[in-house]
């Protein structure tokens, strides 16, 4: 089954489905896994280490599919070359998340690349539509890893509402099958953005440990805070929060974040050692509510088939337990 929107067509893919640019795990094997079965890979550009970056650019030539590339904003500003570096590779997006994009959209549009902003607040959507995007993706709080206070629910209608004709509009954050494909359809989204989903595929770049913890999480789990960026030493600006799966290291800090500062030099070096080791009581995995949906770790194609079938099915027939009387 196919499901052709306005996102599919402007963006030159088959399905309406797109990866979420995570930081490290979106690597160029799972980006072009992804676009190989009909979405949009999108490379996680992360914090902007130029080395990795060009490695993971390299690789993906190789593949010879389409392909976005995300950007933490407020880090990209600090080093706006990488802007060009990326650009010089024709993707068919660039996204920018967590920070203004209006200092970069022009030059992303100019290139002929479409302009990707991911917002967490009706403001936000205003502010990244009236600089040009051309794309706008509402992430609600339940997605994993860093992001605000807004449920989707009610913040996808909205931004739908507010941004009209002038963008489209992608749902990200606690999305993880086809009924949540389907609903976000249904609340006027073109397309939705998945992490978690695809951290836990055979193709992402993370631990095989790390996988396991996501497939038997419950949404419940999943909780947000700073404990992790104190933890690393990488807190971010205010509104954004980080959500992880919970470990022993996040229940011992979780509420006493001001003892976990005084603490950090000696917390930080615990929690840089257990990253390197592969433990998983300290180091966070960083996963969305989205986890509680999850109960296998397929190959990216299996992922996007069920996804879309699934929601084909939803929006064909309607749900099972409903009978729509006139």
């Amino acid at each position: 089954m196919h499901i052709r929107t306005p996102l599919t067509a402007r963006l030159g893919i088959q399905h309406p489905v797109m990866l979420a640019p995570m930081d490290l795990v979106a690597d160029a094997n799972l980006t072009a896994a992804v676009s190989v079965c009909g979405g949009l890979g999108i490379l996680g550009g992360g914090y902007g280490e130029a080395q990795w970056l060009t490695r993971e650019l390299d690789r993906l030539s190789n593949h010879e599919v389409p392909f976005g590339v995300g950007f933490i904003t407020w880090s990209l500003a600090r080093q706006p070359h990488l802007l060009d570096l990326v650009l010089e590779r024709k993707p068919v997006a660039v996204m920018l998340s967590f920070g203004s994009p209006d200092p970069f959209v022009d030059r992303i549009k100019a290139a002929g690349v479409n302009a990707i902003c991911q917002v967490q607040s009706l403001a936000l959507a205003k502010e990244a539509v009236a600089v040009g995007a051309d794309v706008v993706v509402a992430q609600g709080t339940e997605g994993g890893g860093h992001g605000a206070s807004r449920g989707l629910c009610s913040l996808l209608p909205e931004i739908v509402d507010a941004v009209g004709d002038r963008a489209l509009v992608v749902a990200a954050g606690g999305l993880a099958d086809g009924r949540g494909l389907a609903a976000a359809l249904t609340l006027g989204a073109t397309g939705v953005l998945m992490g978690t989903r695809f951290y836990a595929s055979r193709e992402a770049a993370g631990a095989e440990a790390a996988k396991e913890r996501i497939r038997a999480a419950t949404g419940d789990d999943a909780i947000r805070s700073i404990v992790f960026d104190i933890s690393r030493k990488n807190v971010w600006p205010a509104p954004f929060t980080g959500r992880c799966l919970r470990n022993h290291h996040l229940d011992a800090w979780l509420g006493k974040e001001l003892e976990l500062l005084r603490c950090q030099e000696i917390e930080s070096a615990k929690y840089t050692a257990a990253r390197s080791e592969g433990n998983f009581e300290i180091a966070a995995v960083i996963a969305g509510e989205s986890s509680g949906l999850i109960k296998d770790v397929p190959p990216v194609r299996e992922i996007i088939e069920r996804t879309v079938f699934d929601a084909a099915r939803l929006l064909q027939e309607g749900p099972p337990q409903v009978q729509v009387l006139n």
